[in-house]
């Protein structure tokens, strides 16, 4: 091998090793069809689309031209009661897909749940979609192992999400390392350093270092994600017209409650300090905090969503609510779809339910109203209110959020991350719409000679 060739091999920005589309329906919109072809022919890659912008239509057209281009199958996870939602989708645009329950594959596309994933056996397909795909950011996390495993030699890959890296930007490694790019700590050691001068994974989440670009890595960072990732808030950041995506107005009100029981051994309420002060705190306060949702949400006759983080917060709302139905951790997979579905139809005014059961993938537009108990989780937070704050939806979306007066520093820390996060896509956008940093045909153009003296 010549040197050249040695040197080509190791870059990350001209690996495309897919094909050509060879379907492309007209019920997408153009930013639409952009985003499959461009995923199409890269093979396998990443879309970290907004709520809304049609994640599911593009999955469905980029695994029907896998399935055309290779005679065979491909697999699309989702989240709990979100397969079901995607047949419903796949029917209305005339494509044929499969629900699969026990790792049945069947030629064409099949549909199942992350939770079924161990009934599936790699080689049965030739692509994967992995809906939702934030599912990939904890790092020691037994379900990204497993979907990280079973898509490593498979051909095709696709990831869809619209929140890739919520906390920070060294979650996108486990993005990277699902589709065949830089694994995790490939990716630290290349770009990041931190305080310790450690690649210990763990102390990333521990707290114990801080990770930070190294010195000038942070463009080559930023364009090495685009080689395999397209980013986008709005049709407009990649030059279509907003049109029909322009949403309506989002209202969010602060509701901050007295604690009627203070702290042992204070005299009057001071701000939790610590996530053993915070959790203190929310049990403590959770008759005040659920009689406010109550007294917001019982007697309006429309539909609303009430997001909890405890089991009792969501048992007592339920009482407190007549027309309320609960999506709990304890119902068996196909009563939640039941309850799910009841909600998306109408049959049932009031949901009420944890976010890490429900706030990734579901399209509730009929609903405009919800109530939120904040967490540190802006991810949570984030996708609980794009259920009803999507495309499609026709009015002001209200999203009433209810503290205690300690809980202070949890709304500032969900704050900070909002803002990190926003400022984690402009970068991603910014780069993307950068012709010099995406094209890149050959960037070892200097011919290196041998010193004369070898």
């Amino acid at each position: 091998m010549e040197y050249g060739e040695f040197l080509a091999g190791k870059s990350q920005d001209t690996r495309y090793s897919g094909f050509e589309p060879s379907w492309m329906p007209d019920f997408l919109f153009d930013f639409q069809e952009m985003l499959v072809e461009w995923a199409t022919l890269k093979g396998r890659s990443a879309i970290f689309a907004d709520c809304g912008l049609g994640k599911t239509p593009i999955q469905l057209v980029w695994a029907e031209n896998v399935v055309r281009h290779t005679n065979g199958s491909v697999l699309i996870l989702t989240p709990l009661a979100v397969a079901a939602q995607t047949i419903r989708e796949a029917e209305k645009f005339g494509v044929e897909a499969h629900r699969s329950l026990d790792g049945t594959i069947k030629p064409g596309i099949n549909i199942a749940n992350y939770e079924r994933l161990h009934h599936f056996d790699p080689n049965d397909v030739e692509g994967v979609v992995c809906d939702e795909s934030s599912i990939l950011k904890a790092f020691d996390g037994v379900t990204r192992a497993a979907i990280t495993e079973f898509m490593r030699t498979r051909p095709y890959r696709l990831l869809c999400t619209a929140t890739a890296a919520p906390n920070d930007y060294v979650e996108l490694g486990t993005s990277s390392e699902a589709i065949g790019e830089l694994g995790y700590m490939d990716m630290l050691s290349r770009f990041f350093k931190n305080d310790q001068n450690s690649a210990n994974p763990n102390r990333l989440w521990s707290g114990g270092a801080q990770w930070r670009f190294k010195g000038h890595a942070e463009t080559p960072f930023w364009r090495w994600v685009c080689s395999w990732a397209r980013a986008m808030r709005r049709p407009s950041d990649a030059g279509f017209e907003d049109g029909e995506f322009i949403l309506p107005e989002l209202v969010q009100r602060a509701h901050v409650i007295e604690a009627r029981t203070l702290k042992e051994g204070m005299l009057f309420a001071t701000p939790a300090v610590g996530l053993q002060e915070q959790r203190e705190e929310r049990r403590r306060t959770i008759k005040e905090r659920c009689e406010k949702v109550a007294e917001l949400v019982t007697d309006t006759g429309e539909a609303a969503i009430c997001w909890c983080h405890l089991n009792e917060e969501g048992d007592r709302i339920t009482r407190l609510i007549p027309d309320a139905i609960q999506v709990s951790g304890k119902d068996p997979d196909d009563e939640k779809e039941e309850k799910f579905l009841a909600f998306s139809s109408g049959e049932a005014r009031v949901l009420v339910t944890k976010p890490v059961i429900g706030a990734w993938g579901m399209n509730w537009q009929h609903c405009h109203h919800m109530t939120f108990f904040p967490s540190h989780s802006f991810e949570q937070y984030y996708q609980g209110v794009r259920r009803c704050w999507r495309f499609g939806q026709t009015q002001e979306v209200v999203v009433d959020c209810i503290s205690s007066d300690g809980e202070r520093r949890v709304l500032a820390n969900l704050q900070r991350k909002a803002t990190a996060a926003d400022e984690m896509l402009s970068n991603l956008i910014g780069f993307m719409n950068d012709a010099d940093a995406l094209v890149q045909p050959n960037p070892f153009t200097s011919k290196a000679e041998a010193p004369p003296w070898l």
